[in-house]
């Protein structure tokens, strides 16, 4: 009787999470407002739901805010770039669909830019997390998030799938759509990243050099330092920085 009313019982752990995620995703939504803004917000949320994935404790509102004033230039630049990709895509798409009876030509163009839109959806999945948990240059942001989506594609595909089925279930089910809407009102945002946050933990692992790990510990950071955490994944592929440091050590 008494673990019942146990606040550690799995009940009662449950409903702390699906409150915490309910909070994270009101935060996420509200900062998102200001569109520019998603960037860091939807980083901030992931940085939250990669604590939550580890079993982590962590305070939802400061933690959220820390991360979202950590990211919130950087955010900003790679919220913009993302924004202006993904018009100039849609508008090629739809440009090139409307041509598409005036000759192959443009139906060609527009199986390209579906292939284009499929692996901006890869970068979109990736480029937030990346961020939440590694310091490091926009440009190499943007690599490092491009080359770990093709090298885990599986998971990669499987996370898209989790994204997207709330969406395309509302869509195609039309007596689903409100209640998606109010899913996503709700804590369907923070529920999605949430489960992503579950591979992504353990596909961040193969990245993080163990003396990384030690001085973010020491330093008491939340991120990765080191901008060279991804160089097992593309050895040529390292920034020229890197590249003399690492000549400077073996001399």
């Amino acid at each position: 009787m008494n673990n019942i009313f146990n606040p550690d019982n799995k009940f009662f752990s449950f409903m702390g999470r699906v409150a915490d995620l309910m909070i994270l995703n009101l935060l996420c939504i509200v900062c998102c407002i200001p569109v520019v803004t998603a960037g860091p917000a939807i980083a901030a949320m992931y940085y939250i739901t990669l604590k939550m994935a580890r079993n982590e404790e962590s305070y939802v509102v400061k933690g959220f805010f820390h991360s979202f004033k950590q990211n919130l230039k950087q955010g900003i630049v790679i919220q913009i770039i993302m924004l202006l990709l993904g018009i100039v895509l849609a508008f090629d798409l739809y440009f090139c669909r409307m041509m598409s009876g005036q000759g192959a030509v443009y139906r060609i163009f527009s199986y390209i830019f579906v292939a284009a839109l499929f692996v901006y959806a890869m970068l979109f999945l990736w480029i937030y997390p990346v961020l939440a948990k590694f310091f490091n240059t926009t440009k190499n942001l943007f690599r490092n998030s491009i080359l770990m989506s093709i090298r885990h594609l599986p998971y990669t595909i499987l996370m898209m799938v989790i994204t997207a089925a709330p969406v395309l279930l509302g869509i195609f089910v039309a007596q689903a759509f409100p209640f998606m809407i109010l899913f996503y009102i709700m804590l369907g945002f923070a529920t999605v990243a949430y489960m992503n946050s579950r591979f992504f933990v353990k596909l961040f692992d193969n990245y993080i050099p163990e003396d990384a790990g030690k001085d973010t510990e020491e330093n008491g950071e939340e991120k990765a330092i080191d901008t060279s955490v991804f160089s097992n994944l593309h050895p040529t592929e390292l920034p020229v920085e890197d590249e003399k440091e690492n000549e400077d050590e073996t001399h």
